[in-house]
């Protein structure tokens, strides 16, 4: 219930930032990808690496705004370079890591803001990237427990299984199509692979996120969405799906008009 009720509350707020856009879009992106690395900072060292997490909040806020203006490109320069702080503030044993945590939380900041800044497709892009994510977790949860069989890796994620994981892509094809076609988009062989490829990137981020938290012993990486565990715990599949979806959109359509590189076949 309490995992409901959360769902409820956030992604009706997800949806809204998305359809108004702009700045408050990019608040909302920055303050996510913020408390990331917060929680990020939180599993590597325990929070004894203070002056880090405020350089690398600072870092991120900075590249969020800048991306926001529209210049991209120099926002991730501005993340790229933001490493110097956990670099050289960090513990020896945890700088790299702590890097890591910088680009990773700064990508989530970023990419939504670069998909939405198309002026045609940007609310429809965000729209299917949150439906392949959402379908592919839910789907992949309660099918998976339903069905059960062979585990998908048991050491990182044990309760995981390959029935979950391919219903979850399937929701996740025939959600995006269903979108795709609300939004009067042609619905192709091309976005139906995409949507493939966009799930199986979310269900590798959730698995990375398993991995992190079981290298450094914690069970959630907060406490802070009831029922969900952190933003982390949330947001991992997003991250990664988000990441590759980027990748696509501006190889097609460049940093203008990404958004059309990732939906028009």
């Amino acid at each position: 219930m309490l995992r409901v009720c959360s769902a409820l509350v956030l992604a009706p707020l997800a949806i809204a930032t998305a359809y108004v856009g702009g700045w408050l879009f990019a608040a909302f992106w920055a303050a996510a990808a913020i408390g990331i690395f917060c929680e990020w900072l939180w599993l590597v060292t325990q929070f004894r690496a203070r002056a880090a997490l405020v350089t690398g909040a600072a870092t991120i806020a900075l590249a969020a705004a800048i991306a926001a203006a529209g210049h991209v490109p120099v926002a991730i320069a501005v993340l790229a370079a933001g490493t110097v702080g956990p670099l050289t503030l960090a513990p020896q044993s945890r700088r790299l890591w702590l890097a890591a945590g910088l680009l990773y939380a700064g990508s989530i900041a970023v990419a939504p803001i670069l998909l939405r800044s198309d002026p045609a497709t940007g609310f429809l892009t965000i729209v299917l990237l949150f439906a392949v994510v959402w379908s592919t977790d839910i789907i992949a949860y309660f099918l998976g427990r339903a069905i059960g069989g062979p585990k998908l890796m048991p050491r990182v994620s044990p309760r995981k299984t390959w029935s979950g994981a391919l219903s979850g892509t399937g929701a996740a094809i025939v959600s995006a199509l269903a979108v795709a076609y609300a939004g009067g988009l042609t619905v192709t062989f091309p976005l139906a692979v995409l949507a493939c490829a966009l799930s199986v990137s979310a269900q590798a981020g959730d698995l990375l996120e398993s991995a992190l938290k079981r290298k450094f012993g914690a069970k959630d990486a907060s406490q802070l969405i009831p029922g969900h565990g952190g933003l982390m715990d949330r947001l991992d599949g997003f991250a990664a799906a988000s990441f590759l979806a980027v990748l696509i959109g501006v190889v097609r359509g460049g940093f203008e008009t990404p958004g059309r590189g990732l939906l028009a076949w």
